[in-house]
């Protein structure tokens, strides 16, 4: 028997997406491996995050929702249709990912929860603490970021230079200046160096500001998710009684004429004949190293919802880049625009009501 996703995360199967959030939030950090040591914990964290991917996505759900797991993974490892009508999903195996997409960061007990200044324990979790609600919102960083993820929260630098926590960088400090950096999915692949100039104002001893120029270097690790951040603490422009501002530069999948990302897989769409679709052929598919793969059609009906799967030629996982996701290959089955009407004949002779 499946996985009951609603189960595992303590829902009911009509709940909504506020309450799937809600459930995955409370459960991830209950489990979270970095807190929580008891033995399973590790392995049910992977659980909610896998029944969350599942449920706050409409289409993985509503397939769920009618075939169960087995019709939702394909029913078969192959990755050709299954009971879902051709759509097919595997968890991706790295709840840490979810987790760090969900609320902005992979850890943020270290961030938040660890040691202060004056080697002093800011805030703690106690480990028979039960965390019903979103810890974060009562230090500022419920909100989401508009257009990020949902549940995320918007990342800030607590910096303490002497004084009480209270002294807090709103009222010293600028928000952060946000950037959005764009790579390509090869880049994504391999890792990449990135360096980006920027221009700030900086106080002279004489109290006057000039301009100056600075490189900053960005090393991009290959599988980063779209909205990873990267941040230069105090890099903004520099003001009187003011520290200056972050900059905060976001990770952003370039369009790729080819492929499109889905987590760590990738989607290619290949375009085919009616006349392929029908009598069979084989078509190269091309890869992100610039290799193409054939695909066997010569014994099956291509229709459009026909999917097809090729291991470990997609994107690199976040946190184990020795293991790639998949390539999926999609199909767009091009129809004649006319034909003859002694084709149609043949046609109508031919083929099955």
């Amino acid at each position: 028997m499946g996985k009951d996703y609603y189960k595992i995360l303590g829902i009911s199967k009509g709940a909504s997406d506020d309450e799937i959030k809600k459930a995955y939030r409370k459960l991830a950090l209950r489990y979270h491996p970095d807190k929580n040591k008891a033995p399973g914990a590790e392995e049910k964290f992977k659980e909610v995050a896998e029944a969350y991917e599942v449920l706050s996505d409409k289409r993985k759900r509503d397939v769920y929702d009618q075939y169960g797991e087995e019709g939702l993974k394909g029913g078969s490892s192959g990755g050709s249709e299954g009971p879902g009508g051709g759509f097919t999903y595997t968890f991706h195996g790295d709840p840490r990912a979810t987790f760090a997409q969900f609320f902005g960061t992979s850890n943020p007990f270290q961030t938040f929860f660890d040691i202060g200044p004056g080697g002093q324990r800011m805030f703690a979790f106690q480990d028979d603490m039960d965390i019903d609600d979103d810890p974060f919102a009562t230090l500022g960083m419920g909100n989401a970021r508009p257009g990020g993820p949902g549940g995320a929260f918007r990342s800030h630098s607590f910096n303490f230079h002497g004084g009480s926590p209270g002294r807090n960088k709103d009222k010293f400090q600028d928000p952060p200046i946000e950037h959005d950096l764009y790579v390509t999915l090869e880049d994504i692949s391999r890792g990449c160096t990135k360096k980006m100039k920027i221009s700030r104002r900086v106080l002279k001893p004489d109290g006057t500001s000039q301009k100056e120029d600075k490189v900053l270097t960005i090393n991009v690790k290959p599988g980063w998710k779209a909205g990873t951040k990267i941040t230069f603490q105090r890099e903004g422009d520099q003001g009187r009684n003011k520290i200056p501002a972050d900059i905060v530069f976001i990770i952003r999948d370039k369009p790729h004429t080819l492929f499109k990302r889905e987590g760590s897989d990738i989607r290619y769409t290949a375009k085919i004949s009616l006349k392929q679709a029908l009598c069979g052929s084989i078509v190269n598919i091309p890869t992100l190293t610039g290799d193409k793969i054939p695909i066997n059609l010569m014994n099956e009906i291509v229709k459009p919802t026909t999917v097809k799967r090729i291991q470990g030629q997609g994107l690199p996982f976040p946190k184990e880049p020795s293991r790639k996701g998949d390539l999926i290959v999609s199909f767009d089955v091009k129809f004649p625009d006319n034909i003859t009407q002694s084709v149609k004949d043949i046609l109508y002779d031919t083929l099955p009501n």
